[in-house]
């Protein structure tokens, strides 16, 4: 209520005070205007800006690719180098190289330095000879191309055969040596063109090209240059393949600092204006109020109709006093159209919220309306809203008349355009940006209409059919074909699109593509249609065409819609890329790679690459697949593969040792074992290079070789050898016992016969004989012992016999019943029933016998005495131990007499030395082994390797 109250002391006080009242009004408005002056200077240095980077960078794209095209070229001419390092061909590429890059005036191949071939030789004799690495303005670039392993470019130079020139430089390397350099010449004024240079506006913008001197540290610069270099009026770009640094210069940049001071200038002017209006009107508001006071009774009964018609309306409606530009009334549309509350609005004129470069236009407009000049206006203008954002109108002005046909005020009804113009603003960008694109794209480019071939598929009713269905119609009937294809019209070409078929204008161009000229182009027209019916809006697909003269080219053909036409196909944009040097160059490529690949897998062997710190693989030959069954892709996906699948027990020595040899650069050659896919294990032989470059390890190169066959000879020969040597060992044991026990048994016999012969008494005769009996008997067993060592030994047919163990075993006890029950024995056994093996039947029973007898026979008298009979399996390995508390045996004194013959070790009379003898041999005669472990006083135990 204060605030009611208070309001119109307040506006009195304005209206008593005018001068004050228009100095404020002067104070706000240039205000107002300087900070719009301002934004608009800042928006157009971004503007200006951004203008200069998309030149520059579609500068640098146009050098990028044609270095990368100058690259293509230099590596393509290397590749025409023989195994033994002499370039075949080279006058027959090098011509073909210089007809598809035009940038390029000459390619040289330069061997240690020195250039010896050059095409076109003429007006390059003077190069001839030149050692680069000896000449300083050569000298350092060529060094930093072999350092960095890459294409290098230098320049601009002056060339000795005369011009200037940038020239590209690519190391080539024969069998990991230095060859030399594959060069190219692009003289510098094709440089610039191919860069697009000369097509920038020469009045907005200067190109400067510049480069530092590696040797004084400056900057040079290579174009002749009128604008000097500010903070303000440059951008610039690194080229990295030749260490430019390129510029676009803005040679109008003060233009925009000038209008800045202009607009400023004339805000302010427009400021005092409005502060003298001001003035003028505030003395005349007496006046004003009392027509107000006449009106306000006739204006009463309108007001709930227009207040409604003005508040919901879908446009923008302001009741304006046009001398001042005070928004009277404002409706709701209007204020949310802008940002604003009615409250802020009506604190508004329209000069405050009208863009400066559509102010002076709207003024004399009111002017012209307020002198009765005109009747109504209606203009486009923009707005600032609240935010600060353009907002485009439509507006309409007519005049507001009291009875007597006097103007009180404007009514101006503003539709909101902004998406209209932008949309146009972006459909005239884009049209200009697009032609540009279009006529001065270096891909060559059609526009087409397509869509009399779309109405005569409806016709045909293909479209939506299966692809396959079409395929086979349009087979079927190629002059139907034949017949969609001319119906393809053109509607627009650009430059490149008629050099590439060799034509003057888009007529020849018409007559050339006239036909498909052979099956190839006549499958991929065949494609397109399938593609059409199918209501795709674009195709990528290789093809061939043919020039005007009847030369064929390979090219990437593409097209897509343009947005709006894809119902009619009115619109479609053909690219046609040439691919036919880039074919050319894969086909040379793949040839060499074909070449290298199939010596690689013909060697017998996993030849492989990989990484010196991690052992990561980077290569595997297919050849890992026959020798490991791995794929290379599988070796490949992992970096630890290797490492993963080395045998357990040769891992942690073989990965040492290849650190230890790789830290020393020496190259190494060692064995060991890999599992491979089908769990088996293979012996390689693995001889590895160490590659270096510039004093530093890159790579480890090698061969495995599978040695497995090798291995199991080898292990085959040490099995024979030990077999051989065990024997030898048995055969001079044997002879030994056959030599010692037989001689002295048949000494014994000869002696006691000549005491035969010499006794007197038939008593002495008899005690002889008696002793003589004694003698041949031992002299029997010794030879029967002996034949079962032989019949051991020299069985080689031996039956084996699936056996269940335990009833060998029960047998076994109960032969032995009688001793088991006297010395009062404990037997434990975990032999079951189920228990099998395969084994001859004579010997189980033999060695079953032996070591349990064994047992009980030298069990320990002072104690319970126990015998454990147990069978396990271990590493697929079936065992068989005997274990006693009995007496035990010194094995640090025996432990080399324990398997011998006639070898006892006790004062038992029962004791032979046989048992034990024969049961080794008869175990070692199945494949198995036995051990002892054995301790004087606590007991023995035999373990028996059964299979």
């Amino acid at each position: 209520m204060k605030l009611k109250t208070n309001w119109p002391k307040f506006i009195n006080w304005y209206i008593i005070n005018p001068k004050l009242t228009g100095l404020i009004v002067f104070i706000f408005l240039g205000i107002i205007f300087s900070l719009l002056a301002s934004k608009q200077y800042v928006s157009n240095i971004e503007f200006k800006r951004l203008e200069k980077i998309n030149t520059l960078e579609t500068i640098h794209q146009n050098i990028e690719q044609s270095l990368k095209n100058s690259y293509i070229t230099a590596l393509t001419l290397a590749l025409t180098i023989n195994d033994e390092g002499t370039p075949e061909n080279f006058e027959e590429i090098g011509q073909k190289l210089l007809k598809s890059n035009s940038a390029i005036s000459a390619v040289q191949l330069v061997p240690q330095g020195i250039i010896k071939y050059t095409y076109p030789l003429k007006g390059n004799e003077a190069a001839m000879n030149l050692n680069i690495f000896k000449a300083n303005h050569t000298k350092i670039d060529a060094l930093k191309s072999m350092k960095y392993d890459r294409m290098y470019f230098s320049g601009p130079l002056n060339l000795k055969q005369g011009g200037k020139a940038i020239i590209g430089r690519l190391p080539v390397y024969i069998k990991q040596k230095f060859w030399g350099f594959s060069a190219v010449i692009i003289k510098f004024d094709k440089f610039l063109d191919a860069s697009g240079v000369n097509s920038i506006g020469k009045n907005k913008y200067e190109f400067q090209l510049a480069k530092r001197n590696t040797t004084t540290g400056k900057t040079e610069f290579f174009l002749k240059q009128t604008t000097q270099l500010t903070n303000l009026n440059f951008v610039k770009k690194s080229v990295t393949d030749g260490n430019w640094d390129i510029y676009i210069i803005d040679k109008n940049a003060n233009s925009l600092l000038i209008s800045y001071i202009t607009n400023t200038m004339l805000g302010l002017i427009l400021a005092l204006v409005f502060g003298i209006l001001t003035v003028l009107l505030l003395k005349k508001s007496t006046q004003l109020q009392v027509l107000v006071n006449k009106q306000a009774l006739s204006l009463k009964d309108n007001e709930i109709k227009f207040k409604t018609i003005f508040d919901q309306a879908s446009v923008g409606i302001a009741n304006v006093e046009l001398k001042s530009g005070k928004l009277i009334e404002v409706n709701n549309y209007f204020c949310k159209m802008l940002g604003y509350t009615e409250k802020e609005m009506k604190l508004k004129t329209f000069q405050s919220i009208t863009h400066p470069d559509d102010l002076i236009e709207d003024v004399r407009n009111a002017k012209n309306l307020n002198e009765g000049k005109i009747d109504e206006y209606s203009m486009e203008k923009r707005y600032f809203s609240k935010q600060g954002r353009i907002v485009w109108g439509n507006l309409s002005v007519t005049p507001l008349l009291n009875q007597n046909k006097k103007q009180i005020s404007v009514i101006g009804i503003v539709e909101n355009i902004t998406i209209k113009k932008e949309n146009e603003e972006l459909i005239v960008k884009n049209e200009n940006h697009f032609k540009s694109l279009f006529y001065d794209s270096p891909i060559p480019l059609r526009e087409e209409d397509f869509s009399e071939v779309k109405k005569a598929l409806i016709k045909l009713k293909l479209i939506n059919r299966d692809p396959e269905e079409v395929k086979q119609f349009l087979h079927s009937n190629p002059k139907i074909t034949n017949e969609l294809h001319l119906l393809i019209k053109s509607i627009n070409v650009n430059k490149a699109c008629l050099e590439l078929y060799k034509v003057k204008n888009e007529d020849e161009l018409s007559n050339v593509k006239k036909h498909l000229f052979n099956s190839k182009s006549f499958d991929d027209f065949v494609d397109q249609i399938v593609a059409i019916c199918q209501e795709e809006t674009s195709l990528i697909l290789d093809t061939v065409i043919q020039d005007s003269n009847n030369h064929n080219r390979n090219i990437n053909l593409r097209w897509n819609v343009i947005r709006g036409y894809e119902k009619t196909l009115e619109r479609v944009i053909v690219y046609n890329e040439d691919i036919t040097e880039r074919k050319d160059a894969d086909k040379i490529i793949r040839n060499s790679q074909e070449k290298i690949q199939s010596l690689i897998d013909t060697v017998d062997g996993i030849v492989w690459e990989c990484n010196p710190e991690t052992f990561a693989f980077t290569f595997v030959s297919k050849k890992v697949e026959e020798i490991l069954g791995y794929s290379a892709q599988e070796w490949l996906s992992s970096p630890t593969f290797w490492s993963d699948h080395i045998y357990a027990e040769d891992k942690e020595s073989i990965i040492d040792f290849c650190q230890f040899k790789t830290a020393k650069r020496e190259d190494h050659d060692f064995e060991y074992r890999m599992i491979a896919k089908d769990n088996t294990v293979v012996w390689l032989r693995d001889i590895v290079t160490v590659v270096s470059e510039n004093d530093k390890i890159i790579k480890l190169r090698g061969i495995m070789i599978d040695i497995t066959k090798t291995k199991e000879v080898e292990k085959h020969l040490k099995s024979s050898f030990d077999l051989v040597s065990e024997q030898n060992k048995r055969l001079l044991n044997f002879s030994y016992i056959v030599s010692h026990n037989l001689r002295s048994h048949t000494s014994n016999i000869s002696s006691l016969t000549d005491l035969i012969q010499c006794s007197e008494t038939t008593e002495e005769k008899d005690e002889l004989i008696d002793l003589l009996k004694l003698v041949s008997n031992a002299l029997n067993d010794t030879l029967y012992n002996l034949n079962e060592v032989v019949n051991i030994q020299t069985n080689l047919n031996l039956v084996v016999e699936k056996l269940k163990l335990k009833p060998y075993l029960d047998n076994t006890l109960t032969i032995l019943r009688n001793e088991i029950r006297t010395n009062n024995i404990i037997i434990n056994s975990n032999i079951t029933e189920k228990t099998e093996i395969h084994y001859n039947p004579a010997y189980l029973e033999s060695i079953l016998y032996n070591m349990i007898s064994n047992a009980v026979r030298y069990c320990d008298k002072n104690r319970q005495c126990e015998v454990d009979i147990l069978y396990s399996c271990e590493d697929g390995k079936r065992y068989l131990s005997i274990s006693d508390n009995g007496i035990g045996i010194d094995l640090k004194r025996n432990g080399d007499k324990i398997f011998g013959m006639y070898k006892t070790f006790t004062d038992n009379v029962d004791s032979k030395g046989i048992g034990l003898f024969i049961t080794k041999n008869q175990i070692e005669a199945m494949g198995g082994t036995i051990t002892i472990e054995s301790t004087l006083g606590k007991g023995t135990t035999f373990k028996i390797q059964l299979t």
